[in-house]
């Protein structure tokens, strides 16, 4: 591997972010490998024609103070510098800063607010509520124009929304004013939690008055149908993915399962753009949903469901985060880190999600295919495809590097969307998680389009490195061989790149055949009773 140019342009990126190793090795504020190595894959595919190392090291840069900001002049208001120092939960995955609305002057839809009120107020000689809020990156607050289905609890007396108060908000628009000033406010949003603290006992006496009288067994359509309401309290099982229903896929629909107290489950589900909703919730919390819109399942009519009504609202008690130490890869003292003749490993704290399985999307160290163990998940890895199969189960890959192969089952949400991956192609995988099956063996599995975990800051992607159009025009990221240098049992890993002459060419053999535009396989052709019939024999 100490051919590959790209490895060798991660590994300089990372010590230009960060030129104290004692830093990097100790401190998971520090870029992760897998960030840097996905980020500089993106960038690559989104420059197809070629990028520099200024391009790549600019764009590194810019993203990386925004994924750390922590506001320019340090001062902040008391009430952030107390929530952050009680946070104890992940930061959500489409977090942005207020002071990145600021610089920017947009917000995307989809992006989160992970806000502290710090004051609520009425605007003068009207009922308008407004917050003003802060978050814990930033030193600028911004003003959010209250939406009024939730004056009720805005009150300045017994109100839950008050100074101090975590909420997490998103479908927002900006308002910005015209002239020098520049004004920026955020428009009143629906999409909007607000998070309780069961260690705080004004929390811990709402949730035990108003959420923990109803069960999901308590539930009937008939008082439903007579104007009664319900307060129910629940653990996020799962979040479901986007499904796409009605004709030509024009209505959405997003499935959150939910476990009360007793073992009971139900669905809640979000519409259209509720689903921007999913963004402010993560597996393994508390939720707590007040006047739910109660209606059956589409599917079984005597299924009942819970809706994101005109009148609920929702509270979340978020997922603690438990750290544990986790040793450096074992191959990371084999170039750099040696101490009498013995591999340093060192060890970083790592955070284990609701499912007891360790989150790896923070490791500030490669990942090799020798690392992976039991119980991982945002995994990342870098390697070559030695094989591939592809059954009425799914597909699966066999993944290769210097330490060794494993088999990778792919969970895709429709058919094959992977292009012209194939065997002997260098790719690199992120957001994998691993279990134990039934032969006692440990699995990989990778989910198109998902984020593997609730505590993850990222989403799970796949880079076909052989394929990217910028590879070849960017010298930066691979280094020249000889066709003398490469032989069909070689152990460099990582896309070969050779400058060649065509020597001659034989029209003899030349053969025709249709090919499978999405895999990029032939097509073979099947005979039945009726007709021959062109087919994919790989997807």
């Amino acid at each position: 591997e100490e051919q590959d140019s790209l490895l060798k342009f991660i590994d300089y990126s990372k010590s230009i972010l960060c030129s104290d190793e004692v830093h990097l090795c100790e401190d998971l504020c520090s870029p992760s490998w897998s960030w840097i190595a996905n980020r500089i894959l993106r960038t690559c595919a989104t420059y197809s024609s070629g990028v520099t190392p200024a391009i790549l090291l600019s764009e590194l840069a810019q993203a990386w103070t925004e994924k750390n900001r922590s506001g320019a002049p340090r001062k902040q208001s008391d009430w952030i510098s107390i929530s952050n120092r009680k946070r104890r939960r992940a930061k959500l995955v489409n977090t942005v800063t207020i002071d990145s609305i600021y610089e920017k002057k947009f917000l995307s839809l989809s992006g989160v607010i992970e806000a502290v009120i710090v004051e609520a107020y009425t605007l003068p000689g009207t009922d308008i509520r407004m917050l003003s809020l802060g978050d814990i990156w930033s030193s600028n607050t911004i003003d959010l124009y209250l939406h009024r289905r939730f004056y009720d609890i805005a009150d300045p007396c017994n109100g839950v929304l008050k100074k101090g108060r975590e909420v997490l908000l998103t479908g927002c628009y900006l308002r910005v004013t015209t002239g020098s000033s520049g004004c920026i406010r955020l428009l009143p949003t629906e999409h909007f939690v607000i998070l309780l603290d069961e260690d705080e006992d004004d929390d811990a006496m709402l949730l035990g008055a108003q959420f923990c009288s109803d069960s999901f067994s308590s539930i009937s359509l008939e008082t439903v149908d007579g104007g009664a309401s319900y307060s129910l309290y629940a653990r996020i099982e799962n979040i479901g993915p986007v499904e796409l229903l009605g004709k030509n896929g024009s209505l959405q629909r997003k499935q959150i399962t939910l476990v009360d107290n007793d073992g009971s489950r139900l669905k809640f589900l979000l519409w259209g753009d509720q689903l921007l909703i999913a963004n402010l919730l993560s597996e393994g919390s508390m939720l707590a949903i007040d006047r739910p819109f109660i209606s059956t399942s589409p599917e079984t009519c005597d299924e009942v469901c819970l809706e994101y009504g005109s009148a609920t609202e929702l509270y979340a008690v978020p997922l603690t985060l438990h750290k544990e130490q986790v040793r450096g890869s074992r191959l990371f003292g084999c170039s750099n880190n040696t101490s009498e003749g013995r591999a340093v490993h060192p060890r970083v704290e790592l955070p284990r999600d609701s499912t007891g399985s360790i989150d790896f999307s923070d490791y500030v160290f490669r990942c090799y295919v020798a690392d992976v163990r039991d119980k991982m998940c945002s995994i990342s890895l870098y390697g070559v495809v030695e094989d591939m199969r592809a059954s009425l189960g799914g597909f699966s890959i066999k993944i290769g590097d210097i330490s060794g192969s494993i088999w990778v089952a792919l969970h895709l949400v429709g058919s094959w969307s992977l292009g012209r991956l194939d065997v002997g192609h260098t790719i690199f995988i992120s957001g994998l998680s691993s279990s134990l099956g039934p032969d006692n063996k440990v699995h990989l599995s990778w989910y198109e389009n998902s984020r593997p975990s609730p505590s993850s800051s990222s989403s799970s992607t796949l880079f076909d490195v052989s394929c990217l159009p910028a590879l070849l025009n960017s010298p930066c990221l691979y280094g020249l061989l000889s066709l003398s240098e490469i032989s069909d049992d070689d152990k460099i890993i990582g896309t070969k790149v050779c400058r060649v002459w065509v020597d001659g060419i034989d029209y003899g053999g030349v053969e025709t055949g249709f090919v499978h535009s999405p895999c990029g396989r032939f097509v073979g052709t099947s005979e039945d009773d009726s007709a021959a019939e062109e087919e994919c024999t790989f997807c």
